[in-house]
């Protein structure tokens, strides 16, 4: 008789699994509360102290861990010397595990939960376990999620037993399992560790959402995972009430959109594509701010993304008719807007009620390079007007702040080299991510036409020459925001001073590559 060695937490399909396993004569080893559902349910279950001969101690700490059950799990079926000592230990094979791990994920995130609580939902027996188990794939076939339950249970019936490549898939499940588990641990425990101690060995843990038809390209694969903890407001918790599945290029251009969208409290618009932002508008109402999102830019909003912070209602939907866009994602949707929106087969309309919470700022930025992974603090400011300095002779004007604010706002989060103009609320130009900076202002005037004339300019970074600043001048710009600390930054301040701008220092640079 084979044997059957199963504990649960998530007692999805525990019965029907046990029930048929004991119909192609398995014996049922368990523990706990595994052990009494079965035994409720009317089958025969042999308990783990009856295999061992040691009792349950610890509060339950200490249940598995004993020879006689791990060297059940461990023991090579062909290797004779294994065998020669199972016999002479008088430990019994045992051929397959059904495991799945206490909730530590859910223990974590309910309100109020105390330490002492996730510790003890720490799992220490079940990934020994599944460890032993998945190590001697050869002989042991071992199951940690429902779904897998009846295609082994078919290959069984079928075969009499499960095939090794079946067996393999499995034990790499397990250890992708335990290895998210664990990391899942240590990400708990450096929000309690407050030392600042960072670890030799970073550990992640994310779970598939998705796999994607194709990545950025049509010739590349492509999965969407999420944080093993995700946040309400990220793009994995949207809801998608209309419109083709999300691409690779959709979820990229749809976060940086939320991104910006972050920083505002008013009622903002923001349109992006290819990742950076082509209009963003602010205004008391939604229906203004989409009007000024779109005039900054009708051209490239062709085809993008748009997010918005208020409830979206049927007079936003009536004004972006026409406009072909990738996405829409909003905290909610009258439901007049959204039997509207369903109308566009190609528009893909998220609902996503937190979108424009507050980031989470604990969240590292990662950053995959040719063998290695780049890790950072997120980028949390924009500017502190207390801190900032006016550096020319033209004073600042105090009914230019708020443009000077949007624009450094919008500005961080433009590829490098940056620049944003804005005036009256809305963005008038952006130029982003050119090898030069003066460039960058040439594309930004150029997409501002004569609205540059009276507006604001930011920069992501200081002006190594002055050439920003003439480019500026000649476009009519009013003022310019900017970190400072060239070498070179008297040369822009004196040539401020000679075309009549104001420029104003923040000490903070803003790259984004």
């Amino acid at each position: 008789m084979k044997r059957a060695l199963i504990s649960v937490s998530d007692k999805t399909g525990l019965t029907e699994l046990a029930s048929a396993l004991a119909a192609l004569d398995y014996e049922l080893v368990s523990t706990g509360g595994t052990a009494a559902q079965l035994e409720q349910a009317g089958l025969a279950v042999t308990r783990v102290p009856e295999v061992t001969g040691f009792p349950e101690c610890l509060d339950g700490r200490v249940k598995t861990l004993h020879p006689k059950i791990h060297g059940g799990l461990l023991a090579v079926r062909d290797n004779p010397d294994h065998m020669r000592q199972l016999e002479e230990l008088a430990i019994r094979p045992i051929d397959l595990v059904v495991i799945n791990l206490y909730p530590f994920r859910s223990t974590i995130q309910k309100p109020g939960v105390s330490h002492e609580t996730c510790i003890e939902n720490i799992d220490i027996g079940g990934p020994s376990m599944l460890r032993s188990a998945a190590k001697n794939y050869r002989s042991v076939t071992v199951l940690t999620d429902p779904d897998d339950y009846e295609p082994v249970l078919a290959e069984i019936r079928s075969q009499g037993d499960t095939r090794e490549a079946t067996r393999l898939r499995l034990a790499r499940k397990v250890f992708a399992h335990t290895a998210a588990y664990d990391a899942l641990i240590a990400d708990y425990l450096g929000k309690v560790d407050t030392s600042g101690f960072e670890p030799g060995i970073l550990t992640l843990g994310y779970e598939r959402v998705a796999t994607l038809r194709y990545g950025e390209n049509p010739h590349q694969k492509a999965v969407f995972y999420r944080d093993a903890l995700p946040s309400a407001g990220s793009l994995t918790e949207a809801e998608q009430l209309n419109g083709k599945e999300l691409s690779y290029n959709n979820i990229a251009d749809t976060d940086a959109a939320i991104g910006v969208l972050r920083e505002f409290s008013q009622p903002t618009v923001v349109a992006v594509k290819h990742a950076n932002p082509c209009g963003v508008g602010c205004a008391d109402d939604l229906l203004t701010a989409w009007g000024k999102a779109y005039a900054a830019d009708p051209v490239s909003i062709y085809g993008g993304i748009v997010a918005c912070n208020r409830v979206v209602d049927e007079a936003f939907v009536a004004a972006t008719k026409g406009v072909f866009l990738e996405v829409m994602v909003a905290p909610d949707y009258t439901p007049e807007a959204l039997a509207q929106l369903r109308t566009r087969k190609n528009l893909r309309v998220l609902r996503l009620p937190a979108v424009a919470d507050p980031a989470d700022t604990a969240r590292p930025v990662l950053k995959a390079v040719y063998g290695g992974l780049l890790v950072q603090d997120q980028d949390t400011t924009v500017l502190d007007w207390a801190a900032c300095r006016t550096v020319t002779r033209q004073a600042l004007d105090p009914a230019l702040k708020a443009d000077l604010e949007l624009a450094m706002t919008v500005v961080k989060h433009v590829k490098s080299n940056a620049i944003v103009l804005a005036q009256g609320g809305q963005t008038v130009g952006i130029g982003p991510g050119q090898l030069n900076r003066v460039t960058s202002v040439e594309i930004a005037v150029k997409l501002a036409g004569e609205h540059a004339a009276g507006s604001v300019m930011a920069s992501d970074a200081f002006f190594p020459f002055d050439d920003c600043v003439r480019v500026a001048a000649a476009a009519g710009i009013q003022a310019i925001i900017q970190p400072g600390g060239s070498i070179r930054d008297q040369v822009s301040i004196d040539a401020c001073d000679e075309l009549g701008l104001t420029m104003v220092f923040t000490g903070q640079r803003h790259f984004r590559h």
